[in-house]
């Protein structure tokens, strides 16, 4: 594991797999500026190693994040200054990475650290953890693509809900309404993440990569030029020698072994 930029996110590689874990356990791993440029640069760095096929993001000790840096973010309000890197950058970092990314929710994840997790393919919380956005209760909104994501993860009643009550969700409601794939204890957080992101790096990359795109990309397109977008991304893959390995494993009984090509 070694530590990216200032230090408060660190990077280690295990086969296939990327942990990008948030280092700043004595601030509750709250995201200030530092905390933000390291993130987008952690995940830019993965997205350009092509040996990582999935990517889990965690907290480094008891919780996944506090949130914003709240001493940054009172300063930020009286200088009526931008942040060199936003939330809403890295978000963005997330949605776009070419791998799925799969999140460990310890405990605590609220306002920002609740957006951090929207671009993610997969969540999974501890049983305990507060999640949700309480913008409301600070006197803005959350603006790092919440009130856009969730609405497209879980309806607009169910966004407006959790967006303007400024409340907490339960895990287990989260789940029922498919805004997470999984609660457990929070000692077990981490370990299911990597778990996940594991499985997940089984798979043919490019067939995930692509596949990616289409989920990521059909909500904002038309039914016909959605699965027009699906077909002309499909269709290249069966000239791929991951294509054949895919078949001639199935057929033969035995596990494939993709190489990305």
């Amino acid at each position: 594991m070694r530590e990216v930029g200032t230090g408060h996110v660190t990077l280690e590689i295990d086969g296939h797999r990327a942990d990008i874990v948030l280092n700043r356990p004595d601030k509750r791993n709250a995201m200030n500026q530092a905390v933000l440029g390291d993130l987008r640069t952690a995940f830019e760095e993965v997205d350009a190693d092509e040996d990582v096929r999935a990517i889990a993001l965690l907290g480094e000790g008891p919780v996944f994040s506090a949130g914003m840096d709240l001493e940054m973010m009172a300063g930020r309000a009286e200088e009526g200054g931008e942040l060199e890197v936003g939330l809403g950058d890295v978000t963005e970092v997330i949605a776009d990475a070419r791998v799925p990314v799969v999140a460990g929710i310890k405990r605590a994840a609220p306002a920002g650290a609740f957006e951090l997790t929207l671009p993610a393919d997969f969540r999974i919380i501890s049983e305990d953890a507060q999640y949700g956005v309480i913008e409301v209760k600070l006197g803005l909104f959350p603006s790092a693509g919440a009130p856009t994501r969730l609405a497209r993860l879980v309806g607009l009643a169910k966004a407006k809900e959790l967006v303007l009550s400024g409340e907490f969700i339960e895990p287990e409601e989260a789940e029922r309404i498919g805004l997470v794939n999984e609660v457990c204890d929070a000692e077990d957080v981490d370990d299911r993440a990597r778990a996940q992101a594991d499985r997940l790096a089984e798979n043919a990359p490019l067939g995930m990569e692509r596949a990616r795109k289409v989920l990521n990309a059909t909500l904002n397109m038309p039914l016909e030029e959605s699965l027009e977008y699906e077909q002309a991304l499909s269709g290249p893959l069966t000239d791929t020698e991951d294509y054949t390995e895919g078949f001639e494993a199935r057929i033969e009984g035995r596990e494939p072994e993709f190489e990305g090509r």
